[in-house]
């Protein structure tokens, strides 16, 4: 999998790129990161990126031609690639969205800055994306989330193949409590059920967890599954220890 990256701050990146599960992919060739600066393509002698907005109005906003050539000099380098502009006006990153990407050779994510882009840049891009209803100082954090969801799907990155299936979000469902020793910590045991080794019905429990918790913490997801009838029996089932 490979990731381009247009920033004008790619100072940002390697301490994470570096660390951790991501570091090792890198490492071993599983992933693969380019940076590039917009202002490598910008005019002048000062190189700015931005500019005050046509009509009046606060903050600068950055402008079409060095970000169009910085991701132009992207595919000529290394070829086609997927081109995601991140932004607030973008569709909400989601897991679907996230194993999309994950199936794509090169994704390209353009890093906003400012009061944002110049109109003309949506042109050049397949589509926008933005991580939720809020506001950062840029997208370099952005880019970086997107990173590192998208990495971590693909085969050899993560050591236990069967984490992404189970996780939350993997199914509109938000993952069961999960626990690990000690066994008792100041009065708060592990369930019992998870020490009786009995393995059929530690998944039931674990799969009754995961519909509670997301029933009460996130029940527009649930209102977006099909629940089995057995899923619907595990709702409405008495507490165990």
């Amino acid at each position: 999998m490979e990731f381009e990256v247009v920033t004008i701050f790619p100072e940002l990146f390697p301490s994470v790129l570096g660390a951790s599960l991501l570091g090792k992919a890198i490492e071993r060739g599983l992933v693969r990161v380019h940076l590039t600066d917009p202002r490598d393509f910008a005019p002048g002698r000062h190189r700015s990126v931005d500019d005050a907005p046509y009509g009046g109005g606060s903050g600068m906003v950055m402008r079409p031609d060095p970000l169009v050539a910085a991701i132009e000099a992207c595919e000529a380098a290394r070829g086609a690639v997927h081109k995601i502009l991140l932004g607030p006006a973008g569709a909400p990153l989601d897991q679907a969205a996230v194993n999309r990407l994950a199936a794509m050779q090169r994704v390209l994510l353009v890093c906003g800055r400012y009061e944002g882009y110049d109109e003309r840049v949506r042109a050049f891009v397949d589509e926008e994306l933005s991580l939720g209803d809020f506001v950062l100082t840029g997208g370099e954090i952005a880019a970086l989330a997107v990173i590192d969801a998208v990495a971590r799907l693909q085969p050899g990155v993560l050591g236990n193949a069967e984490s992404p299936v189970e996780e939350s979000f993997a199914e509109p469902l938000l993952e069961h409590p999960q626990y690990t020793r000690p066994p008792e910590f100041r009065g708060l045991r592990v369930p019992e059920v998870l020490l009786s080794g009995d393995h059929a019905r530690i998944r039931r429990w674990r799969r009754r967890e995961a519909l509670r918790r997301t029933r009460a913490r996130r029940p527009d997801l649930l209102a977006r599954h099909a629940l089995t009838d057995e899923d619907s029996a595990l709702l409405d089932e008495r507490d165990e220890p």
